[in-house]
């Protein structure tokens, strides 16, 4: 069986990754697999990888969305050339991913997909496919991608932004593209995600839940014991030393991701509400924010713009004492699955998917959008700590190798 897969990016951010684990898992059992993209560079050890896109195409397309709305609509030269990549590749299943980012033109490559005949999977990693506009509405409080998109509140504050509202043009030329592929089946990472889809346009389509999974070899305890042998503590190299460490991972910092709540509570931290928290003991760490962010943030934070490898991200998840999740939208983070399998307790806002990797064993869900409820769960942590133990159980729970073989299984199900 040969599968090829499409995707934005390959190996790089969460979705990035996951095409590469489920590529290096077709690989394993001895399938063949091809993986197509559009922006970056892939992996050197990714051979089926082959890049269909250019930088300058990238920015013309991205121009069309933001003076016309035309995010989606762009790239049709390679958009052409992927199908006849396609066409030569002659796969048994093709598994579409975010096919939004600005390097295919949807209506072009959907009307090869309706004349093809092959049997398409596509995983949803957020809202777009069924909204005129965003990838996620939680934050806005919008429903309007249930009525047609018609007046669309967030054209110009979230991606992909566009300077006049072309959201209800835009859902309708979404619908009629999607709609009518003979044999394609939706995946969401997340239950919160397959209830919105069968509420859209294309609740037509048999849907399925398969979570996301990990690299247990990448994410375990044991990582930061090697670290610290090696003399590469993150607790020296970043002076945290004794303190009670929050720690916060994103691979970029916008404003769904919540940074201005950990902002809040290091406020709290300095107030008799703190409890026994304070700025002497206890310290907010991010990983992954911008230059700039990294130099408005309180002196008492400490802000890292990128770590040296999977590595270090690992060790200091395996150093900190709890795992905070302060985002606003999103759908099942991977972020919450490192954390659980390098044994860290998790807290997250009840926010999406967030919620479902975490159960009373390893975690606290807590209020969206509530400092408070973020410090009062890290009091509560504190008194009532989740054992390393069941944090590692559930985190194991999630192990790539396990959750992709759901994938493996549901092609040939979907092929036979």
């Amino acid at each position: 069986m040969k599968v090829l897969q499409i995707n934005t990016v390959c190996g790089s951010g969460s979705v990035g990754k996951i095409t590469v684990d489920i590529y290096e898992t077709l690989r394993e059992l001895g399938e063949e697999a091809v993986i197509l993209y559009g922006r970056n560079q892939a992996p050197r050890e990714t051979k089926g990888a082959q890049k269909i896109g250019s930088k300058p195409d990238f920015y013309a397309h991205a121009l069309l969305g933001v003076l016309f709305g035309k995010g989606g609509f762009g790239s049709k030269k390679y958009t052409q050339q992927m199908i006849e990549v396609i066409k030569k590749e002659k796969p048994d299943m093709i598994h579409l991913h975010n096919i939004h980012g600005f390097y295919l033109q949807i209506e072009i490559l959907f009307e090869f997909l309706k004349r093809a005949g092959i049997p398409v999977i596509w995983t949803f990693h957020d809202c777009w496919p069924f909204t005129g506009h965003c990838a996620y509405f939680d934050y806005a409080g919008c429903d309007k991608w249930q009525t047609g998109c018609k007046g669309c509140p967030n054209h110009k504050k979230t991606y992909p932004y566009s300077i006049r509202d072309y959201a209800k043009k835009s859902f309708l030329r979404k619908s009629k593209a999607f709609l009518g592929v003979e044999n394609l089946t939706i995946v969401t990472p997340s239950h919160w995600l397959e209830d919105l889809v069968k509420k859209s346009f294309l609740q037509e389509y048999p849907t399925c839940v398969i979570p996301n999974g990990i690299d247990l070899e990448k994410f375990n305890p044991q990582v930061l014991e090697a670290e610290v042998k090696k003399e590469k503590d993150p607790r020296k190299i970043y002076g945290i030393g004794e303190k009670y460490m929050i720690l916060g991972v994103a691979n970029v910092w916008e404003e769904r991701k919540g940074m201005e709540y950990f902002v809040k509570l290091n406020e709290l931290l300095s107030r008799e509400k703190a409890g026994e928290f304070n700025h002497d003991n206890t310290v907010i760490v991010l990983v992954g924010v911008s230059i700039k962010q990294k130099k408005s943030l309180p002196s008492s934070m400490i802000g890292i713009e990128r770590t040296k490898g999977v590595r270090e991200l690992a060790a200091l998840y395996g150093t900190a004492d709890v795992y905070v999740n302060a985002t606003l939208e999103d759908n099942f983070p991977t972020t919450n699955l490192e954390a659980l399998a390098c044994a860290t307790p998790v807290i997250t806002f009840a926010t999406g998917g967030s919620t479902e990797s975490i159960d009373e064993s390893c975690g606290i869900v807590t209020g969206k959008k509530d400092e408070y409820g973020l410090l009062e769960s890290l009091i509560q942590m504190k008194h009532q700590p989740k054992t390393r133990e069941n944090c590692l159980k559930k985190g194991q729970e999630y192990d790539r190798k396990k959750r992709f073989l759901e994938y493996i299984n549901l092609y040939r199900k979907v092929v036979e």
